[in-house]
């Protein structure tokens, strides 16, 4: 089973979040505050690592998806999740024009978690709804509130597929 989760905003956010309710969160990328630019510091949401963690040892593949289309923001997020000890996974990204539902459809996950993007416009930015409805019926969504992080999840993941 594979896997797909979401960086920003679903397991990684801007230093500046840190102790600061989900809302404060949301209303910081809103008003642009100046640490959601700081890749480098960005860091997990909640017990993110834990949990990605509990979900690998059940002989899970956990692969990402970033927002970032440049090799050097790529590259940070790559020694973000290393950094913080997310489990090893490929960060796949938005090539040549690509859309996320682009990349979503050309990796196939079995499962992708991503959060509603509420700071930058909602359903319109997210992956899954855009997605063909061929591979919908395949690729499980499993949508959370922006900066809300995956703790609530489910340890086990036959009951996350199911």
């Amino acid at each position: 089973m594979k896997i797909m989760v979401f960086l920003q905003g679903t397991i990684l956010m801007h230093r500046s979040g840190l102790d600061q309710p989900r809302e404060e969160r949301v209303r910081q990328v809103l008003n642009r505050e100046k640490s959601i630019y700081d890749w480098a510091s960005y860091v997990p949401i909640g017990d993110a690592v834990k949990k990605l963690r509990k979900w690998k040892a059940q002989g899970v593949e956990i692969i990402y998806l970033s927002s970032h289309v440049k090799s050097e923001d790529i590259r940070l997020d790559e020694m973000v999740l290393k950094k913080h000890g997310f489990p090893d996974g490929t960060v796949f990204f938005r090539r040549d024009h690509e859309e996320y539902k682009d990349v979503a459809e050309r990796v196939r996950p079995d499962i992708l978690i991503e959060d509603n993007c509420e700071s930058i416009g909602g359903e319109k930015e997210m992956t899954y709804p855009h997605i063909k409805p061929d591979l919908q019926k395949v690729i499980k969504s499993v949508g959370i509130q922006e900066f809300d992080g995956i703790d609530h999840l489910p340890d086990e993941i036959s009951t996350l597929s199911s």
